[in-house]
């Protein structure tokens, strides 16, 4: 076997580049100005001078291209400008109608026929010249590497893919767009467009084929490399072939990109041969080499004059190798094979493998990070991002439903289940329901049953205060009386001044009706003590800690058939912590929902968009689809799931014989529920209590400083009146004013001794079943007012109004009641002085007089309000 000649295309180093499209200069920056200031505002306009001024110098650098320039630097500066004009097409509607910039025309010329040139009113024409002057540029730079090296045949091949990539992005994006109008030119058509992109991609196979035969790949591979470099060079030549292009090219292009296709495809047939003489199918062998001979010969024949002779001399090279192989096979197979030579046309395609692609240019062009001109969105952005964010909103909201849906089935199907907590109870920590729970707990903070006697011990004291400030009141009406008798009994006839039963009868009868309070309230009090009594067994599980302690207990059954207790809970306890799982998982794409459409922001998409609003919209949307999908196998997941509890549960209610202990459990439920009742109506009777002694105190209070009030004035008077009788006595007269024997009594209008309470318009009544025991005392006849009275000189024409109302402080106590004022009760002062401690001994939140010392009697324990409102009750009314 001879040994594989070198590669003919060795010497082919003669590859194409484009020329850049020439155009004219125009002005930017005038007509975009003017229409920022004319649709938005000469602010607007001044804040983006500097936009401006970037996209009139680009424009400017592109006019002015030279063969100086730097590739690199030119390639640069196109990208750039062409994510300008992106943005500009966005927010600058560039046309002949009225309302558009209509003063910008674009003028560009063909860069294959240089006399021809198309001008048009929008931007479509400019797009598509800066993207084929952006592939001219890339074919370019692939030119400028050594292909002599491993290197630079790689930089060579990416910059053919990266040329290929801008014209086909310019077919699919700009051309169409571009071509519409009466002028146009054919270099920037789509069939102008589709042929270089064809061609570029077979000069970059063409630098993959040189590197692959310096690498020393088999033969084999080399073959399809290059039948696929063929394959592009056949498919630019079909594009050659036909309008628009046919006539459009010089002569030169079709002669090279002819002959490279016969050459790649006799290339890719003598390295086949090569393969099948190995493989001794010496028959197919001589069938290729055919082939390849006619393809070279057939192309020197009908192709253009004009080809490089680089090209002409690879053909010929590679046409003696093609040669030399088919010889020596044909003797072989003449001498040795004797196998019968295929027809060209009975021939399978040669096999082809494509080692390059068009670079994807829409990431490299893709103008939404563009901040020029960001502050200008129109209207049309503004409600295609609105429309955009409901479609948004309603896949969040369907798919949130979703998983609070799911949570929510889980959580009613656990509950049906009686789980966890049956499995709680097996461990030993049974729960309460949370509505019961919460009430006990109150409970127990209020003090619990256990602090009912307590409670009990405050309605005694300030039943005993309260009873004896009404004898301290009843003592100072009856020292006053008896003083007031001794001296009438002692000067006769000429103590002329009223008895004093006869000015205290309103007083005396309200103390009356206190007293008659005071009784009824002590039968009140000894009804709730003989509850209480009655009922502390029933409360007393109230004061378990924890209550839990007191529900029955889940055990193991005594009697076991196959010991499987284990294995059934622990399958089940895998069952639910895997719903647990579930439900994290859940809240974790909840999370991640709202986290994604925080970060949707696709307004610099819609501003650099050029094709359908709508289209972005799907390609956009799609990014919740994964999501979505992963919402979906979760709730299913959980469906499963849940079958699988629920016959695991069963098995487990049947082995553990959880009917008996819900039983019990319910048993214990109504007991617990039954002591908070009973617990709250005690409650609420003491509290009703309490709020009477405090209301009743309060009037008692009042009325004795009245009292003490009369008595002082009546001192008074019994002095002056004493020594006037005297005098009268003694035949003395004096004429001081005085001399008519008659005293002024205080009227309604002069300043009285300030009383500490005002009367309360009501007492809260004590317990009884269906009528009040703590009855309110009934406003005195006394109390009404009256206007002011004249002073006049005698005992006998109008009694002095002691009993007349007055404005009176609010209660004496600093700390103030944890339960809410009456109604027209003033919030209580600091601290208020009385004329005598009603009960030196007594100090606590509802009376507390001045300067009294500390005593037998404990401070009521009233820091901790009642959870529960006061309620009317059989016990105590208002």
């Amino acid at each position: 076997m001879a040994a594989p000649a070198s590669s003919s295309s060795s010497a082919t180093n003669i590859m194409l580049a484009i020329y850049e499209k020439k155009t004219v200069a125009i002005d930017l920056y005038r007509p975009l100005r003017n229409y920022i200031v004319f649709n938005y505002s000469e602010r607007e306009a001044q804040t983006l001078e500097d936009d401006l001024q970037t996209l009139k110098d680009m424009r400017t650098t592109v006019e002015r291209s030279s063969a100086a320039d730097s590739l690199p630097a030119r390639r640069d500066l196109l990208q750039s400008y062409f994510k300008a004009l992106t943005a500009v097409e966005s927010r600058f509607p560039i046309s002949s109608d009225k309302d558009h910039v209509n003063s910008v025309t674009f003028t560009w010329h063909d860069a294959f026929k240089s006399k021809q040139k198309a001008s048009q009113q929008n931007i479509h024409l400019e797009k598509a010249a800066i993207l084929f002057n952006l592939g001219a540029v890339h074919s370019q730079i692939g030119l400028t590497f050594d292909r002599s090296t491993v290197e630079g045949r790689r930089q060579a091949s990416h910059s053919f893919i990266a040329a290929a990539g801008a014209f086909a992005f310019l077919r699919d994006n700009a051309a169409t767009k571009a071509s519409i109008g009466s002028s146009t030119t054919v270099d920037v058509s789509v069939e102008c467009a589709g042929m270089l992109e064809r061609l570029m991609l077979a000069q970059a196979q063409e630098c993959v084929f040189e590197n692959t035969i310096a690498k020393g790949s088999t033969p084999g591979v080399c073959s399809k490399i290059s039948r696929q470099v063929g394959l592009y060079y056949e498919e630019a030549l079909a594009a050659l072939h036909v309008a628009p292009l046919t006539h459009h090219f010089d002569k030169t292009w079709l002669s090279h990109v002819q002959l490279k296709a016969a050459l790649f495809y006799a290339e890719a047939c003598y390295r086949y041969g090569l393969e099948l003489h190995e493989k001794e199918e010496i028959a197919e062998e001589i069938a290729r080499l055919k082939s390849g001979i006619g393809a070279l010969t057939d192309a020197k024949k009908s192709s253009p004059k004009g080809a490089a002779q680089q090209i002409l001399d690879a053909i010929n090279k590679l046409e003696v190798n093609l040669n030399r192989n088919l010889e020596r096979a044909m003797k072989e197979n003449d001498r040795v094979y004797l196998m019968r030579v295929p027809p060209a046309s009975s021939l399978s395609p040669l096999p082809a493998f494509a080692m390059v692609k068009p670079l994807n240019m829409g990431e490299v062009l893709d103008a939404s990070r563009e901040k020029m001109f960001a502050s200008l969105v129109p209207d049309s952005s503004a409600k295609a991002l609105s429309r955009y964010t409901e479609m948004v909103d309603e896949i969040i909201r369907t798919q949130a439903e979703k998983l609070q849906q799911g949570s929510e089935l889980a959580r009613v199907s656990l509950k049906e289940m009686d789980l966890p907590d049956s499995i709680l109870a097996l461990e030993g920590h049974s729960v309460l329901p949370t509505a019961l729970w919460e009430d006990v707990e109150a409970v127990q903070i209020s003090g619990g049953p256990a602090g009912l006697e307590g409670e009990l011990q405050q309605l005694r004291d300030l039943r005993r205060v309260n009873h004896e400030l009404l004898l301290q009141t009843e003592e100072l009406l009856q020292k006053e009386a008896a003083e007031d008798a001794q001296f009438r009994s002692q000067f006769g006839t000429r103590w002329t001044r009223p008895q004093s039963s006869t000015l205290t009868k309103n007083l005396q009868d309200r103390l009356n009706r206190f007293a008659a309070n005071l009784k009824q309230a002590a039968e009140s009090d000894g009804k709730i003590e003989r509850s209480v009594r009655e009922s502390m067994a029933l409360m007393s599980i109230l004061d378990r800690r924890p209550i839990e302690s007191a529900l029955p207990t889940l055990a193991k059954p005594i009697m076991s058939l196959d010991a499987n207790e284990d294995a059934v809970v622990g399958t089940l306890k895998q069952s639910l912590r895997q719903l647990e799982t579930l439900g994290a998982q859940r809240a974790g794409l909840e999370d991640m929902l709202k986290d994604m459409k925080r970060k949707d922001d696709i307004l610099p998409k819609l501003m650099t968009s050029t094709g359908s609003y709508e289209d972005l919209f799907r390609k956009e949307i799609t990014k919740y689809n994964h999501i979505c999908e992963e919402i979906s196998q979760n709730l299913q997941a959980q469906q499963q799931l849940l079958l699988h509890i629920q016959a695991q549960n069963s098995e487990f209610a049947g082995t553990f014989n959880i009917e008996d202990y819900r039983a019990a459990c319910d048993k214990c439920y109504k007991q617990i529920e039954a002591a908070v009742a009973k617990y709250r109506e005690i409650k609420e009777n003491i509290n009703e209590g309490l709020k009477f002694y405090v209301t009743l105190q309060d009037a008692i209070t009042s009325v004795k400083q009245q009292c003490s009030d009369f008595v002082m004035t009546r001192s008074i008077q019994c002095r002056e009146m004493i020594e006037d009788v005297q005098k009268q006595m003694s035949g003395l007269s004096f004429q001081d004013g005085k001399n008519s024997g008659g005293y002024n009594y205080p009227s309604a209008t002069q300043p009285q001794r300030t009383s500490s309470q005002p009367e309360p318009s009501s007492i809260p009544n004590h317990h009884r079943p269906q009528a009040s025991y703590y009855q309110q005392p009934p406003p005195p006849s006394y109390a009404q007012p009256h206007p002011p009275q004249p002073a006049t000189t005698g005992y006998s024409q109008h009694p002095p109004p002691y009993g007349l109302p007055q404005q009176q402080p609010p209660p004496p106590y600093h700390g103030g009641s944890p339960y809410p004022p009456q109604q027209g009760q003033q919030p209580p002062p600091a601290a208020h002085e009385y004329g005598q401690p009603a009960y030196p001994g007594w100090q606590g939140s509802y009376y507390n007089a001045q300067g009294q010392q500390p005593g037998s009697f404990p401070r009521p324990p009233y820091t901790v309000p009642s959870p529960y409102p006061p309620h009317q009750s059989g016990y105590y009314k208002q």
